[in-house]
């Protein structure tokens, strides 16, 4: 793809934004940036480039338009560039037409920042050379414009970036599961399931496809897709896949053969977590690590900040801390992991979720819910009543409201089915509070 002297506009101008508009000036293209956050554009400084105001004026003359993944296809310069015909490439589609590295690339609505790390993990223990980003982490296009060196990058893939892809190709695609996520983004679930199905749409024979068998409709992929398929069950058998029985993994490859994994090395909680390890095993042994890597490198792996995380105890109550959990069917997973009873903690800004299909599990595992943030109101019409509740404005009072009311032998769990952006810059800044505010009280 020829870049030299092409116009090009990047919307946006966090660090993927960033990132894309160093690599396109690096190959000497004119860049002009921008973005809706007026404090974003004066700060943004790039030699070379060049910043306008958040309007469709940006597109006179411009040959192509790359937005960073939080960039919405209803923001008027999008819609606009679609409308008169100018390309929209994404940052991981331009990234993937200067990639010489193959490409281990994880999506799903939960779970594939811990499955990312986590393959990652197996193949740096397995003596390989990797890269580990994308939607987290490094952007690929920061590794695109660099040497190059590793045997793989494992990244992790949003809807977002694959809504602009068109020649995108990993050698193993996983897919974890699709649940009602980001609607306000994508305007439907068929068109949230459509882009993250993209991520096969170029792959070959040659390739590998890695889907969740126990998802009716993620399993029915595998007819369509020309990548020889894996799938994983936590119930059931699989054909050609892996699958717990009693108190081993069984994993069996395309070409039949059987392989047995300790349960035991999984470390992490939650069926939702021994799903994420059957997808990454599969993954390792596609790129040729062996059974005894896999193993230990899983044995050894301590999950993901702010997924479930423990944060401490309290009096003999704990605390988990699941900020990454922002959307309706994490808080579902959540949940499902703890046999104790729990104070859970939701709230924040809502992304459109429907909290409906959480009203059994509130009633089956709650003993008492706390609502915070922008959200709380919205969360309390639908989960309201069917426990105690309280309703607080924000996380700090949230946390308080929690822990006065937890007895030994309670779990308070932060799992708020929710956007951070109402007090916090993303859900790690969050989870820190979060954890801090557990620190505090052990203290006192």
């Amino acid at each position: 793809m020829e870049l030299q002297g092409k116009n090009i506009a990047v919307i946006g101008l966090a660090k993927t934004g960033l990132a894309t508009a160093e690599f396109l000036l690096g190959r000497g293209a004119k860049v002009t940036a921008t973005d809706m956050n007026p404090q974003s554009l004066a700060a943004a400084a790039l030699p070379g480039m060049k910043t306008a105001p958040h309007d469709p004026e940006i597109l006179t003359g411009v040959d192509l338009v790359v937005p960073s993944p939080g960039v919405p296809p209803a923001n008027p310069i999008l819609a606009a560039a679609a409308g008169a015909g100018i390309p929209i490439l994404s940052e991981l589609e331009l990234a993937g037409r200067f990639l010489h590295t193959p490409l281990i690339a994880i999506t799903g609505t939960n779970g594939k920042t811990t499955t990312t790390a986590l393959i990652g993990h197996i193949l740096g223990q397995s003596g390989r050379r990797v890269f580990v980003g994308g939607n987290i982490g490094t952007p690929l296009i920061g590794y695109a414009g660099g040497p190059q060196e590793d045997h793989w990058a494992v990244i992790e893939v949003s809807s977002f970036q694959l809504q602009w892809s068109e020649t995108f190709h990993p050698a193993v695609a996983v897919l974890l599961n699709v649940t009602a996520d980001h609607l306000d983004y994508h305007g439907s679930f068929t068109a949230y399931r459509a882009a993250k199905e993209r991520l096969f749409a170029n792959q070959t024979a040659a390739d590998t496809a890695i889907l969740n068998g126990d998802e009716p409709g993620t399993a029915a992929l595998a007819p369509r897709l020309a990548a020889r398929t894996l799938r994983f069950h936590s119930g059931g058998t699989a054909a050609t896949g892996m699958y717990p029985e009693g108190e081993q993994l069984v994993y069996v490859s395309p070409t039949g053969e059987k392989e047995i994994y300790p349960r035991s090395m999984v470390k992490l909680p939650g069926t939702h977590n021994l799903e994420n390890v059957m997808a990454a095993v599969m993954a390792a042994r596609s790129c040729g690590c062996t059974p005894a890597e896999i193993a230990a490198a899983v044995a050894s792996f301590a999950g993901f900040p702010h997924r479930i995380e423990y944060a401490g105890q309290w009096r003999g109550v704990s605390f988990y801390d699941d900020s990454k959990g922002t959307n309706v069917d994490a808080v579902r997973r959540a949940l499902e992991t703890f046999a104790a009873p729990v104070i859970l903690l939701m709230g924040g800004r809502d992304k459109a979720g429907d909290f409906r299909p959480l009203i059994p599990l509130v009633r089956q595992k709650a003993k008492r819910l706390v609502l915070f943030g922008e959200a709380r109101e919205a969360i309390g019409v639908v989960l309201g009543g069917l426990v105690a509740t309280d309703s607080r404005p924000t996380l700090r009072e949230g946390v308080a409201a929690a822990a006065a009311g937890a007895t030994p032998g309670d779990v308070v769990l932060l799992s708020p089915g929710c956007a951070s952006f109402d007090e916090f810059r993303d859900y790690k800044a969050r989870g820190k509070f979060f954890q801090d505010q557990v620190k505090a009280l052990a203290h006192d």
